[in-house]
């Protein structure tokens, strides 16, 4: 069985090892000071980032990055997912439709009547299939400006 839950201290080794393969996958490779950097983001309350793990046989088999924001559109809270990842082993078991699934159930419960978004890449034909069977796909375009 797989359990949904906050991250927490213990989990730094499993968590990093399943973020740098996520970066290795959108062929990024994170330095050890970005590490240091988001796993202090994670565990800061109030930081405006949270983050969910998936734990199956005592080891973590996935995560879930989220944070919220108010929406202009609505005047509602709106959420977004950051990152999701599933450990290829893993995959094909429901992690990923369980890891939204609780960010959704969070959002609900703390500010109701928003919605929960997210991007992947064009190419992310696998992942995309679950978010088809999630979520609705939308019409738009993201644009990045690099700082």
């Amino acid at each position: 069985m797989t359990a949904i839950r906050p991250v927490e201290p213990g989990d730094a080794d499993g968590w990093r090892g399943l973020f740098l393969a996520y970066g290795e996958f959108y062929e990024t490779a994170f330095t050890d000071d970005v590490l240091s950097r988001v796993w202090t983001l994670l565990l800061r309350p109030g930081s405006g980032v949270d983050a969910l793990v998936a734990e199956r046989d005592g080891g973590l088999v996935g995560l879930a990055h989220y944070r919220s924001h108010p929406d202009t559109f609505s005047g509602h809270r709106d959420w977004y997912l950051d990152d999701l990842y599933v450990d290829p082993e893993a995959r094909g078991g429901g992690v990923a439709t369980a890891l939204i699934e609780r960010i959704a159930e969070i959002a609900r419960a703390s500010a109701p009547g928003g919605v929960l978004r997210w991007i992947t890449a064009h190419d992310n034909e696998r992942a995309q299939r679950v978010y088809d069977r999630v979520a609705a796909r939308t019409s738009w375009v993201t644009y990045e400006v690099r700082l």
